[in-house]
């Protein structure tokens, strides 16, 4: 994401910035810095959503060769969305909420390809952790072919409590776990947010526990899992056509 045009570097650029409330990612402050105008950028930073890093010199110099002050912040490319805009575009379509909710997803080719299928299957929109997991990036946009501009992209603090917060609203939970029932033998119809786990460890404990539903897909293969991506499809695709059954 070291495009020029995402960079803005320099104390008054960046406070300037988060009062505006331009979409900010991350803010990297240098290591140590306490004088006032840190202070602000820091105490602002808080407010929003973005990612703060406390880092060295030599990481700011790489970032840009502008005079930075102590401090650089990435703008997001990318406006994410609220959890009431999928509830709304749901509520438009006069349809039951159907949401994906991405438990850690790491490599932006996945993350592009599920907004994809999420768009193509009719999904009301993506959820996506803050941390440890992959955001909007250039790739992940390519990688949509497009869908990005159609299907809002819902970034959270937490998975699992906002799951339990989407219960209160009435919605069930089904996530891909190959210890699961087989998904084709499960009633997935009414309000319903998928969870795919991440690439290597699948979905976490936590978040499966607050699951209605394990769901596995039967494999005849000789290796034991799915791309994120593939296993995505397959579900979502099944929630489909049951909603066209019903």
């Amino acid at each position: 994401m070291n495009h020029k045009e995402d960079l803005i570097a320099g104390r008054n650029a960046v406070i300037e910035a988060l009062r505006a409330k331009k979409p900010i990612d991350k803010i990297f402050v240098l290591d140590g810095c306490q004088d006032g105008p840190i202070r602000t950028i820091v105490r602002e930073a808080k407010k929003t959503d973005a990612i703060l890093k406390f880092v060295d010199k030599e990481r700011l110099n790489q970032l840009t060769n502008e005079h930075h002050q102590g401090v650089v912040a990435i703008v997001a490319a990318y406006e994410y969305g609220t959890i009431e805009d999928l509830f709304k575009r749901a509520e438009e379509k006069g349809e039951d909420p159907f949401f994906i909710l991405l438990d850690g997803i790491e490599d932006p080719h996945n993350l592009g390809a599920i907004i994809r299928t999420a768009n193509l299957a009719g999904a009301h929109g993506v959820i996506i952790p803050k941390h440890r997991a992959v955001g909007i990036t250039p790739t992940v946009a390519k990688t949509s072919a497009g869908a990005i501009n159609y299907t809002p992209v819902v970034k959270v603090t937490n998975i699992g409590k906002t799951m339990d917060e989407l219960k209160e609203r009435g919605m069930w939970f089904a996530c891909a776990d190959m210890d699961g029932e087989v998904i084709y033998r499960q009633n997935l119809t009414g309000s319903i947010g998928l969870v795919i786990g991440n690439e290597g460890s699948g979905v976490s404990r936590l978040v499966k526990e607050k699951c209605d539903f394990i769901s596995s897909i039967p494999m005849k293969g000789d290796i034991d899992s799915l791309n994120a991506s593939v296993a995505a499809g397959v579900l979502a695709f099944e929630v489909v056509r049951q909603r066209l059954g019903k």
